[in-house]
């Protein structure tokens, strides 16, 4: 199968759009079909080994946001999908160079299916205050035109239902159950990053906004505990301030990810907004307890009482109190983070990765008996 995937982000960008791009593009061509990415131009000349070929189009730094680029119009993308002949075009959480994609898929005849990936709609209340409708104007209109659209999680597929998108189904993200594992825990790293014995507590993910992270400030009060930080972005600067005695360990990735993930003692994701919540899944794999908000992406990941603790959506207070009663309990942190293990080890990349090519074969099956 040829498959054309058009992606808002791809590595070296580190985000959830960027990675779930490369797993789909390296599963696909590990089962011996063809695919092609077209993203965004990087700064500079960063790349990575790509499973494929990777076609940049023009783009530009957000303002204000510079880690996250923005394509601008070009000829190159139906130029690149029509001579890739794509069987079938993958939309990577389309917003921007999506819909291009879209309507270049529409012209050409070509089935595509739409992944939605990003929250963008609170996105725009977050950034601007306002714009909401008009994100789900855009929302909608990209993921109408598609032949089907995957959603992430239950939250999310309600979400999308309820906004009048059509043709949603359900598709997770896979986690890398060899590179996140509990062996990788490592005591020297603990030492390092908590010198007098503390308890380590870690986010991993963007500084930015949306993601709350300061909601952690409690935590950084508490005895006995080191909040760690994994991450960069627009919100870094005031988080140093906000988040006294954190260590902020800037952008890790890879096998040092791995490794600090498997440190931790507890993970906290404080942004509400996450229609999946790649993180979660990682530190689960790890074999880490989780603090989680209850919204979104992690009502699906994680077992409230079992692998780790749902909170109320920008809580400060029941993050903290969620810290102080796992701090207390290590045979609790042990038993969350054995079942947390157990759960997503089922659950990897080349599991969803087979379930997206299932979709890809229905939908080009549903496209060739209406056309016959």
């Amino acid at each position: 199968m040829r498959v054309a995937i058009v992606t808002e982000s791809f590595p070296p960008d580190v985000n959830g759009v960027a990675h779930c791009a490369l797993q789909t593009a390296r599963h696909l061509a590990a089962r011996g079909h063809d695919p092609l990415v077209i993203a965004p131009s990087v700064a500079g000349d960063a790349e990575i080994d790509a499973p494929c070929p990777v076609v940049r189009v023009p783009s530009v730094p957000l303002p204000g946001y510079p880690q996250v680029r923005v394509a601008l119009p070009s000829r190159r993308l139906a130029a690149t999908i029509a001579a890739h002949r794509a069987e079938l075009v993958h939309l990577a959480g389309p917003f921007v160079l999506g819909v291009r994609g879209m309507t270049a898929a529409s012209r050409l005849g070509v089935p595509a299916v739409a992944v939605y990936q990003t929250d963008l709609a609170h996105y725009a209340r977050t950034y601007v205050g306002a714009g909401e409708a008009a994100a789900w104007r855009r929302i909608r209109a990209v993921h109408t035109a598609a032949d089907r659209t995957l959603a992430p999680s239950s939250a999310a597929l309600r979400d999308l239902t309820e906004h009048g998108i059509p043709r949603v189904r359900l598709w997770p993200r896979g986690v890398d159950t060899v590179r996140f594992r509990p062996e990788l825990r490592d005591e020297e790293l603990r030492r390092q990053l908590a010198p007098n014995g503390e308890l380590i507590v870690g986010y991993v993910g963007r500084l930015a906004p949306e993601k709350h992270v300061e909601l952690l400030a409690g935590v950084c009060e508490l005895p006995g505990v080191r909040v760690v930080i994994v991450g960069d972005g627009p919100s870094e600067t005031s988080l140093r301030s906000t988040l006294p005695g954190a260590v902020f360990l800037g952008r890790t990735t890879g096998d040092a990810l791995a490794r600090t993930f498997a440190s931790f003692d507890l993970f906290a994701h404080t942004g509400p907004y996450e229609t999946f919540c790649q993180t979660v899944q990682e530190a689960m794999a790890s074999g880490v307890p989780v603090i989680a908000p209850a919204a979104g992406g992690p009502l699906d990941l994680v077992d409230d009482g079992r692998t780790g603790t749902l909170v109320a959506p920008l809580d400060a207070d029941a993050v903290t109190q969620a810290v102080r009663d796992l701090a207390h309990a290590p045979a609790l942190r042990e038993a969350y983070g054995r079942a947390a293990r157990t759960t997503v080890e089922g659950r990897t990349w080349a599991v969803v990765g087979d379930q997206l090519i299932d979709h890809y074969h229905e939908v080009i099956g549903a496209r060739t008996a209406v056309v016959a």
